[in-house]
């Protein structure tokens, strides 16, 4: 009988996590690995059968009472024989006793609301070339690492449920990353991320105080991608953001329903216009 194992994956596994969910045609960053295991180097799981990788699934630890699932896939020529909910359940183990988030596809938005799950919106990924619109004539759009780390890490804590300084400090400074933050009068007042992916780029974060500032931010993200299309994973409970990718002429091309077991967290959800990632929350 073949042996199943499931086995904490290290960094070195992680590029393998991030090929799985290219072939998902999920579109990953092609470093998000790097920081994604800085995350929670023990929330990484790999399904392996007589040796050969076949499962995946991330169950990243954020703080004291937090944890967000990802990268749950079974290879092809192993789906339907039960190895998949083996690793579900080695991953909600890992989280026991947090409120857990998620990023849903649409075929397995049933079997989530079976485990506990409530989706709290959707995420609609909206991609292309962003048109461009006049900035606000007092915001200025400067290089995230003109700002003290601990000031942009407290600013990302009002959109997101927990601290999360080591990924985040990989995240603005991994080579080919770009960060950027907004400032009026000397205020934070947005912040945005752009990556390369294996098709155009990906922008996540986009936290803004309007859809002008998130304006002006994805302008500068976009200006250095040399007419590659860009795409964003944007809350559609955020109405703002949702009109601004329509009139910067995006389109919507995915998604997904971000579903918690023990309700929506609060944060500024109104600032929120891009996710971080689909994977880590």
């Amino acid at each position: 009988m073949a042996k199943y194992e499931i086995v904490t994956a290290g960094i070195g596994d992680m590029a393998r996590f991030r090929e799985w969910a290219d072939d998902e045609q999920w579109n990953p960053g092609k470093l998000d690995h790097l920081p994604f295991h800085a995350a929670d180097p023990h929330g990484f799981f790999l399904g392996r059968l007589d040796t050969e990788p076949v499962t995946s699934i991330s169950a990243v630890r954020y703080g004291v009472d937090f944890g967000f699932i990802g990268f749950y896939i079974a290879r092809p020529s192993v789906r339907g024989q039960g190895y998949g909910i083996q690793a579900w359940r080695a991953a909600m183990k890992h989280l026991d006793g947090r409120n857990v988030g998620l990023d849903g596809v649409v075929d397995q938005q049933a079997n989530y609301r079976k485990s506990g799950f409530v989706t709290a919106w959707n995420h609609v990924r909206y991609a292309g070339v962003p048109g461009s619109e006049k900035p606000a004539g007092d915001i200025t759009v400067v290089d995230a690492g003109s700002v003290p780390f601990d000031r942009l890490a407290s600013y990302d804590r009002r959109f997101f449920p927990a601290r999360r300084d080591a990924f985040l400090s990989l995240w603005v400074g991994v080579p080919g990353h770009t960060a950027l933050v907004a400032l009026r009068d000397g205020e934070l007042q947005g912040f945005g991320v752009v990556r390369p992916a294996e098709s155009g780029a990906r922008v996540g974060p986009l936290y803004a105080a309007s859809d002008g500032i998130a304006a002006a931010l994805l302008h500068g993200l976009s200006a250095g991608q040399q007419g590659a299309p860009v795409a964003l994973d944007v809350p559609d409970v955020n109405v703002a953001a949702v009109g601004l990718m329509e009139r910067l002429g995006l389109e919507p091309t995915f998604e997904c329903a971000r579903m918690y077991t023990r309700g929506a967290p609060d944060i500024d959800r109104a600032g929120v216009f891009a996710a971080t990632t689909i994977e880590l929350g």
